[in-house]
């Protein structure tokens, strides 16, 4: 993630939390238990909102400054956290040491998604659980061709490598995922083509990853 978007994205999430997304990390959270890893932390913006029950987060994040802001979050949180230096596709975890992975507002940027769901499936115990929450693919053909032209410009390198229109209940399908439940919105409530959120969860499929994937 580029430095500038990282010194700017504290202030955008904590505007974006005050306009309602505080609800749906909480709604994303809500009933987990036991181990989780938290992929891509970011400012530790999730942890206020883990549930008693979660007994330990590994957070990871690979961007310094992020990191920083992260382990504040920690001393804060309700459970305990632990923030770790890393990267989606190479999780310092232990093989099925989980009882969730988290993905929030992540997936958009991560080079290769594939990679980093095949780490997901590698430490999620037998059981386990993966929580989503991201923004992307549009539901019109018009907003979608205005997606595909951001993300192969401008969009990525403004953006910390965001992409716009991934399709993110077909890659963790893909990925070996099978998904158990899905709620979709519009965040902020008006049609943009950032505007589109997916949440929901998934278990490992017992079929395993798409061939290709």
């Amino acid at each position: 993630m580029p430095k500038l978007f990282a010194r700017m994205w504290p202030r955008l999430r904590q505007t974006m939390d005050r306009r309602g997304m505080a609800e749906h990390r909480r709604a994303l959270l809500a009933g987990l238990s036991g181990q989780v890893v938290e992929v891509g932390a970011g400012d530790g913006a999730n942890f206020a909102h883990y549930p008693p029950a979660v007994t330990r987060v590994l957070a990871v994040e690979p961007e310094a400054l992020l990191r920083r802001h992260a382990a504040a979050a920690a001393a804060a949180a309700p459970v305990p956290v632990e923030v770790s230096a890393g990267a989606a596709g190479r999780l310092p975890a232990l093989d099925a040491s989980a009882d969730a992975v988290v993905f929030c507002l992540v997936l958009c940027s991560i080079p290769d998604v594939g990679q980093a769901l095949a780490e997901a499936r590698r430490v999620l115990r037998p059981g386990g659980e993966l929580r989503f929450l991201e923004h992307g693919k549009a539901d019109t053909p018009g907003l979608v061709r205005m997606q595909r032209a951001l993300d192969a410009t401008i969009w990525p390198p403004l953006a910390g490598g965001c992409h716009t229109g991934r399709d993110t209940v077909a890659l963790l399908e893909r990925g070996g995922f099978t998904v158990t439940g899905v709620h979709r919105y519009n965040f902020p409530p008006v049609r943009t083509p950032w505007s589109f959120h997916t949440r929901g969860s998934a278990a490992v499929s017992p079929a395993g990853p798409s061939p290709g994937s």
